[in-house]
């Protein structure tokens, strides 16, 4: 299983306080715009650093979530479950706003 950014989510910048904006491309529905179509609008999210951690180390160990796990729970210092724990409960959170999705791992 691998754990990716849903298309369209990019990540704009990381601010001095480690938190992380991300901006995300939303269709509103068929029903929206004039010609029936499907309208785009923006959506802004931050995340705090341990978020930004998190994304950071899914981001860099290509979505394996077992991997940013481990070095999560290396720079914590905290056991790996533990650190597994908060991650998936990360990850489910951002798949309700729309920004993660998961992928079979290849």
């Amino acid at each position: 299983m691998r754990v990716r950014p849903t298309p369209g989510v990019v990540a704009a910048s990381v601010d001095a306080d480690g938190c992380l904006e991300l901006h995300a491309a939303y269709a509103a529905g068929p029903a929206a715009g004039s010609g029936g179509g499907v309208a785009p609008g923006p959506g802004r999210f931050r995340c705090g650093p341990v978020g930004t951690a998190m994304w950071i180390l899914l981001r860099r160990h290509d979505g394996d979530a077992g991997i940013a796990a481990d070095v999560l729970a290396e720079l914590w210092n905290t056991a790996p479950e533990n650190a597994r724990a908060d991650l998936d409960i990360w990850v489910e959170e951002m798949r309700d706003a729309g920004l993660l999705c998961v992928q079979p791992a290849p």
